[in-house]
């Protein structure tokens, strides 16, 4: 049965972890996930999406790759991948977003199976919960 995940490293907004983790659920994630995350407080949700969906906080990269699901291929989200259009998603797959003010360090995309891109008309780079929705969505209604 597929499974994904999603997470962000070093996320400094909760406004985008709740918007990234309402569009999880909606789209049918196992679950959310944040790395060295530097908010102070957990997002409010009118749709009770943490009755739905867990969301796990891990201090570093090497927590959570310690609690990682094993079969689980990790994807990083970052310029320089495969064109999202051109991308297969993994039947078991766990989709790591980068801070919104500096996107994912190379030392932690190195540690990713596969890397995807997301396209555009002027610049490739997107609000870190635009670029999770995006990929979520390609992953679930995109080419088959």
């Amino acid at each position: 049965m597929p499974f994904f995940e999603v997470g962000i490293y070093h996320t400094k907004s909760v406004e985008n972890v709740g918007t990234l983790w309402r569009t999880a659920y909606q789209l049918g994630a196992a679950g959310l996930f944040t790395i060295g995350a530097r908010y102070k407080h957990h997002p409010s949700d009118p749709f009770k999406t943490m009755r739905h969906i867990p969301l796990r906080n891990y201090q570093h990269f090497e927590q959570f790759l310690e609690h990682r699901p094993a079969n689980a291929v990790l994807v990083a989200v970052e310029e320089g991948g495969t064109p999202l259009s051109e991308f297969d998603h993994p039947p078991q797959a766990i989709y790591l977003l980068g801070a919104e003010d500096y996107g994912l360090p190379g030392t932690i995309i190195k540690k990713c199976n596969l890397v995807v891109s997301l396209e555009s008309v002027i610049r490739p780079s997107y609000n870190v919960t635009v670029a999770g929705s995006i990929v979520l969505y390609d992953r679930i209604f995109g080419k088959k």
